[in-house]
């Protein structure tokens, strides 16, 4: 299949203060390990174009979704839109807080800037190329981090060798779908797509942790000025800590193992590459609107009752003089219960409805690249590769699009069947989400398969 594609990238290191994302408790950024940037890939049909931004980032919410378009349509780019421009981030927890730091908004200003300067870089960068695709596979790093426990609960994260580990609720998906655009240099774009968390070096260092090892061990191995989108798939219950020994999997080192291990598990299978079939690139969206998260009375008289039973226990140092990990949640620390408790009260008081957008970008009559928003967990992206689209070529990218609602600027979304078992995932804090918001995803993907 022959296309027409441009690249650019710019560099997107915070210039000012601001706090780390991803964790309970806030961390100001003090230096910078490795470089964050944000990445963009135009491709051109006919007259049309289209376009995929990733950001090496936690999420993408509403706000900062609108000031990608807006700095967009500043900068005299008329041809793009929610309709055909999808826009993602590799959750990194190393990267500035868009949401919630005082300085997010500039920050989130600024990225958007930057957004539309590498936009209008690649469309002056657009060439021909020919679009390949092939299947990678690494079970190394992954593990379903939500155990069932011997007394019958399920907890997330419950520590190294713990003797109470039964064994992991659910799946892992080890495939990496691989595609690339060749040119007469050689490979000039690669995508693909791993089912991983970006959590794995934790401090107030800045860096896009193991997605930014991988595209610095693959690139120079491509043609030159190449460049690798590392887009997440479904992985809000797929984490890299292995319980059944007790390394140090929160450090600096761990990044580069990773990183690089998938590095050489995807450069590996480069000669296996396959030419896309078909012609032409197709764009569709689809809105996709969930329910309400219903909290069940018990839960919220329970809530009640710990709020009550810790009222010594001062939450307002969380994030402040007090770190939060969902570790404390499992072990039952006072702090971590009247936290998650006061959170989901907040939501019987204000009750939220989040929409959805999904994007799919279809590549010839084969090759499908799938969003998916927030968190979601790994059985959601299987059955949109596995079952929505299983005669064809099929990558997920989460955290992906916006969500309508600023309060919603991330979450998980587990499965129906992970409420009421355990784990923080499921909690009202970690997910505003209604229950049947997974099914109401892999629905929303039946129907957006058929444009």
């Amino acid at each position: 299949m022959k296309i027409k594609f441009g690249t650019a990238r710019s560099c997107t290191n915070p210039e000012l203060p601001i706090s780390l994302a991803g964790y309970f408790n806030r961390r100001p950024w003090t230096h910078v390990l490795d470089d964050i940037e944000v990445r963009v890939a135009v491709f051109q049909d006919g007259g049309a174009y289209s376009a995929i931004i990733q950001f090496d980032l936690l999420a993408i919410n509403s706000k900062l979704y609108k000031y990608i378009f807006d700095a967009i349509k500043a900068a005299g780019m008329k041809d793009f839109s929610s309709k055909n421009v999808l826009i993602c981030a590799t959750h990194s927890h190393t990267c500035p807080d868009p949401y919630t730091d005082k300085n997010s908004m500039e920050y989130c200003r600024f990225i958007a800037k930057k957004a539309a300067e590498s936009l209008k870089a690649a469309i002056a960068d657009l060439r021909s190329g020919e679009v390949f695709y092939t299947m990678a596979q690494d079970a190394r790093f992954q593990f379903n981090r939500r155990y069932w426990m011997k007394d019958g609960s399920v907890v997330t994260n419950p520590g190294k060798l713990n003797p109470e580990i039964d064994r992991p609720e659910g799946a892992i998906d080890p495939q990496i779908p691989v595609i690339a655009i060749k040119t007469d240099k050689g490979i000039e774009l690669m995508l693909t797509s791993i089912v991983n968390h970006t959590d794995t070096i934790g401090g107030c260092g800045v860096s896009a942790d193991w997605p930014g090892f991988m595209r610095r061990k693959i690139e120079p191995q491509l043609a030159p000025g190449a460049m690798l989108m590392p887009l997440i798939g479904a992985s809000g219950n797929i984490n890299h800590f292995d319980v059944s020994t007790d390394m140090d999997q929160t450090c600096y080192d761990e990044p580069k193992r990773i990183g690089e291990g998938y590095a050489e598990s995807v450069l590996k299978v480069l000669d296996t590459l396959t030419a896309a079939p078909g012609k032409g690139i197709k764009v569709a969206t689809l809105k996709v609107r969930s329910s309400q998260r219903i909290v069940d009375p018990a839960e919220v008289a329970e809530a009640r009752a710990t709020v009550k039973k810790f009222a010594d226990v001062d939450i307002s140092k969380v994030g402040a003089e007090v770190d939060l990990t969902s570790e404390d949640l499992a072990k039952g620390a006072p702090f971590a219960l009247k936290f998650f408790a006061v959170k989901l009260l907040e939501l019987v008081d204000e009750p939220k409805v989040p929409n959805f957008l999904l994007t799919k970008f279809e590549f010839g009559s084969h090759l499908v690249i799938a969003s998916l928003p927030s968190e979601p967990f790994v059985e959601i992206g299987l059955t949109v590769r596995r079952s929505v689209f299983r005669d064809k070529f099929c990558m997920i990218t989460s955290h992906g699009n916006y969500n309508g609602g600023k309060q919603f600027a991330s979450g998980y979304i587990p499965n129906s069947w992970n409420y009421g078992r355990g784990g923080y995932e499921t909690t009202p804090r970690s997910s505003g989400y209604g229950i049947d918001t997974a099914d109401a995803l892999i629905a929303g993907w039946r129907k957006l398969a058929l444009k």
